[in-house]
């Protein structure tokens, strides 16, 4: 798998002399790699469209040919439209067109096993992710995802209509990895029945995501993985809600304040704020079905922030069992957003909160980093917390009952002396992750002045009658 990902990869160091971007790269090669494996597959293409009409063509004639097939296809209706939808070539000279798909055309695609084929272009996403400045709130550790979904257990079996969802789709991270983790459990899906395979594929995964080109990565990611799923291209927060509730949502919503300003106009929220994460931790619970259960990974300042991010916390733990909370590792989204300190909270709609554990998986603990991972290991032991019954206090894990979170006045951002020591933990940071960190606190303190300006303009409005 790593030898196909330097491949490719290696040849955009090329393409970048051409003027094209790595994101530019990753979006022309989702459409090579569509029609290639259209081609392997014998998918029907309109006429003129496939990847041997394509591969024949050489010179001028090549560039004008990908462009027509391009905007043929954004034509089209379904999953092959969608994919192609406002879709226009990058390349600037016909040669490195060829070269990469003379590239593309020495794999037989479908002859690879799902995982390794999924997994090359995953592997793309990610260095993608790691070189492109931005690029990263788009994408979700795997680690981080598959510990996720291991707590959360997105079961299929004995529920028909059975539905994961993710607001803030990025490239599909999270609906992958309920599928992976449901495959998992069933042999590859050898113990599913016909019915529950094809529900599995077809009608389970949902998402929205704002940004066009990220959810035609989302839709291709999602099709190597033999998944089709509902993404819908839109503003999560921004649209009105819907009356489609779901099972089981997991979301990394992007983090940051680049878009905020106004609180949306939503009458399913109580609270009206522009912070975009708790808009999210709103959004999460009204699209939640009674009894389902979500995990949303959310910066520090969600456990903390006083107003509006208040009131909040006081209706999840209303109106839902905000069960664990675990506080992510230093450094977790190194090297996207190494700056960003977060935790991940895990709750189920229906029950108010009575107890949440929390598990401290940052103090003392050694630093993720270019040169030491995010990697399983990290969660091993919270997993194990996480699923025991009945749960116990350890030297990372506490519980604390509502009464003890109310006497904090809802502070959630709780941490104490770990008894666990790591003799490797760093001290001393890098300067670009002190920069990282620094511009973070500018964001909450951002946030913090737009709040306070909405409260003003309410109570200028108020006093003018308005």
């Amino acid at each position: 798998m790593s030898e196909v990902v330097n491949k490719l990869w290696g040849f955009c160091n090329t393409l970048r002399h051409d003027g094209m971007g790595y994101g530019d790269y990753i979006e022309q090669l989702t459409y090579l790699l569509f029609l290639k494996m259209a081609q392997e597959k014998e998918v029907s293409v309109p006429t003129g469209c496939d990847w041997q009409t394509l591969k024949a063509k050489s010179g001028t004639e090549l560039n004008e040919t990908y462009s027509n097939i391009l905007r043929e296809l954004s034509r089209q209706k379904g999953t092959l439209g969608e994919i192609f939808a406002a879709s226009l070539s990058k390349f600037r000279e016909p040669v490195n067109l060829k070269k990469l798909i003379l590239m593309i055309d020495e794999t037989q695609w479908t002859a690879l096993d799902v995982d390794i084929k999924a997994d090359a272009y995953e592997g793309l996403l990610q260095k993608y992710a790691e070189e492109e400045k931005g690029a990263g709130q788009y994408f979700t550790p795997r680690e981080a995802i598959r510990c996720v979904v291991r707590c959360v257990r997105p079961d299929i079996r004995g529920k028909p209509d059975f539905s994961v969802h993710d607001p803030g789709v990025g490239t599909a991270g999270f609906l992958i990895g309920a599928y992976e983790w449901m495959m998992k459990q069933t042999k590859e899906g050898a113990t599913l029945s016909r019915e529950e395979r094809s529900r599995l594929q077809d009608h389970t995964f949902s998402g929205g995501e704002i940004v066009l080109d990220t959810r035609r990565l989302a839709l291709m990611n999602l099709y190597l993985h033999e998944i089709h799923g509902d993404i819908h291209f839109g503003d999560s927060l921004g649209e009105p809600l819907t009356s489609r509730r779901y099972d089981v949502v997991m979301t990394n919503p992007p983090f940051g304040t680049k878009g905020v300003g106004e609180a949306p106009l939503r009458d399913d929220f109580t609270v009206k704020t522009t912070n975009k994460q708790l808009n999210f931790v709103q959004h999460v619970m009204n699209i939640l079905k009674e009894g389902g259960n979500a995990a949303i990974v959310v910066p520090d300042n969600v456990l903390f922030e006083e107003n509006a991010g208040k009131d909040i916390r006081r209706l999840l733990l209303e109106d839902c069992n905000l069960h664990t909370i675990l506080r992510l590792p230093t450094g977790t989204f190194t090297p996207y957003a190494p700056g960003v300190k977060a935790n991940i909270i895990f709750f189920q709609k229906g029950e108010s909160t009575k107890e949440t554990w929390i598990y401290d998986n940052r103090t003392n603990v050694e630093k993720v980093s270019i040169h030491h991972p995010l990697s399983a290991s990290y969660f091993i032991d919270f997993e194990e917390c996480y699923h025991a019954t009945p749960r116990r206090e350890s030297g990372r894990w506490k519980r604390f009952t509502i009464d003890d979170i109310m006497r904090r006045d809802l502070n959630l951002d709780i941490t104490w002396p770990s008894e666990t020591t790591t003799p490797h933990v760093e001290d001393q940071q890098d300067p670009s992750e002190l920069v990282s960190e620094a511009l973070v606190q500018l964001e909450t303190a951002t946030d913090s002045l737009n709040e306070l300006a909405l409260e003003l303009e309410r109570g200028r409005r108020a006093g003018n009658g308005q």
